[in-house]
């Protein structure tokens, strides 16, 4: 990154905090917030890709694997590059040894991408996986001249098939050389490859160990020199620790050096717990999606935040091999429930955003504020009433005094992060006129959170994935007159 003032991947900073600390904006300001501009994305049905701001240019990816460089101020585009495969990460930006700057990315057939950020010129090319169920959703980390790419798949929903042979993919993070693109390791969140387990209940063949994908940006610990990762659930009956858990990985050589497993025992695939290869006993679909956060205490001590799609929310000690030092339930959870994307931490407080999609009023839909130390909630706001699901699923993102969290329903707010108070709040659910002309719609925001930088609030809206309203358009919102 090139300032404080910059947002690059998905937390802004290494340690994924998701918070602005130099925002361009002030907490006074927010209630001002009108849309500066929109950008449509062409032919698209479904906005996911969370952008990167450097100066004066916004990078952003599409559904259709077409990613943009658009100048911040008028949203204006630069200039175009397409991937070849759906883009849904965040985007990091960096500046090589040469001097130039690149843009990194994955897409959804596992390939990841270094492009110019001038000129958007592709640099390298390279496959972070081979399994034919691999994809790339999470935003590639920068270190020292290397890109760590967390590789999640798609596995757990093609064995809804009853003759799929269920399963063999291993989730993984990738170091390359981002100059290069070379491969310098590869470490697996399932330590051994899977082998023959018997018979499914309808005859397919079933493997394993399987599943651990790892859905987010992975988080870096440069005191001591490791790479934190989430991961998701088991995909099969074959015992793993490394599932619904947080990993620590030496970032020279990938070497796992612990496990601090959450959830033991979720054996998930799509259709559990009726499908014929639902492994027995079938767990609830508990994954960590969201990345840890990691951040220093006021007495000098560090803790390693992550949350999870049961409610629950963890602070562990990074010092410490992941000791849980506290946890905390906020919602009642679920497939599609509790902590789905990401949280954000300012220095005394982490920020929750709560879906409990599939349970709508009966569930904790909602945004948290939790005491970092302790893990004592210091303020909770349920999801207002609006048309749609009220599900917080998207993450959140913290600037000085203002915490933001988009909803299922389309709505974009502003909460005072002392308080909990709600200062701003955009229905994002319907038509824009855009910059490029192209006929375009707001949908419901998830996945992603809000990019926040030189006094601009960007954020895609029409997230259509789970059952969510589709749409095509990114916009920038600020507190200046236009």
């Amino acid at each position: 990154m090139a300032d404080n003032h910059d947002w690059s991947g998905w937390g802004r900073d290494s340690a994924n905090t998701r918070f602005q600390p130099a925002p361009g904006l002030t907490a006074d300001a927010v209630p001002k917030l009108k849309l500066k501009w929109a950008f449509g994305f062409p032919n698209e049905s479904m906005a996911a890709s969370q952008p990167a701001v450097l100066g004066e240019h916004i990078f952003v990816g599409s559904s259709s694997g077409v990613v943009y460089a658009l100048h911040a101020s008028s949203g204006c585009r630069y200039w175009t590059y397409s991937a070849g495969a759906g883009v849904r990460t965040a985007l990091s930006v960096a500046k090589l040894p040469s001097g130039r700057w690149a843009v990194f990315f994955g897409d959804l057939h596992a390939w990841v991408h270094a492009v110019d950020a001038e000129s958007g010129e592709l640099l390298w090319k390279v496959k972070a996986d081979d399994h034919p169920a691999a994809r790339i959703t999470g935003s590639p980390s920068l270190r020292a001249g290397r890109l760590y790419v967390p590789v999640s798949s798609v596995e757990e929903a093609l064995a809804q098939s009853p003759k799929y042979s269920c399963c063999t993919f291993r989730g993984s993070v990738v170091a390359l050389d981002a100059s290069t693109g070379h491969r310098i390791w590869q470490s697996y969140t399932v330590p051994t490859p899977a082998e023959p387990l018997g018979e499914s209940r309808s005859g397919a063949q079933l493997f394993g160990p399987a599943g651990a994908a790892v859905w987010s940006a992975p988080t870096i610990d440069q005191r001591r020199n490791l790479l934190y990762v989430a991961t998701g659930n088991s995909y099969t009956g074959a015992e793993i620790r490394t599932s619904d858990a947080v990993l620590a990985f030496d970032l020279e050589t990938g070497r796992l050096e612990w496990s601090a497993q959450l959830q033991p025992g979720d054996n998930f695939i799509v259709g559990c717990p009726f499908h014929p290869n639902c492994p027995e006993p079938p767990g609830a679909d508990f994954d960590l999606g969201a990345s840890p956060v990691l951040r220093t205490m006021a007495d000098g001590r560090r803790i390693l935040l992550t949350g999870q799609k049961s409610g629950m929310v963890y602070g562990l000690d990074p010092d410490d091999r992941g000791k849980v030092l506290w946890k905390v339930r906020l919602g009642e959870g679920g497939m599609l429930g509790g902590i789905m994307w990401g949280l954000a931490a300012d220095e005394q407080s982490v920020y929750c955003a709560v879906s409990d999609r599939l349970l709508g009023k009966a569930g904790g839909a909602g945004i948290y504020a939790i005491d970092m130390a302790t893990g004592a909630k210091k303020w909770s706001v349920p999801a207002p009433p609006a048309n749609g699901n009220p599900a917080q699923a998207a993450a959140v993102t913290a600037i000085p005094g203002i915490v933001f969290s988009g909803a299922v329903n389309g709505h974009l707010r502003a909460y005072s992060s002392a308080t909990g108070q709600i200062v701003w709040d955009f229905d994002t659910n319907r038509a824009f006129q855009t910059v490029n002309g192209v006929a375009a719609k707001g949908g419901s925001i998830d996945g992603p959170g809000p990019v926040v930088a030189h006094g601009l609030v960007l954020t895609n809206s029409g997230y259509a994935l789970s059952g969510g309203n589709g749409g095509n358009v990114l916009l920038a919102f600020s507190a200046e007159s236009k």
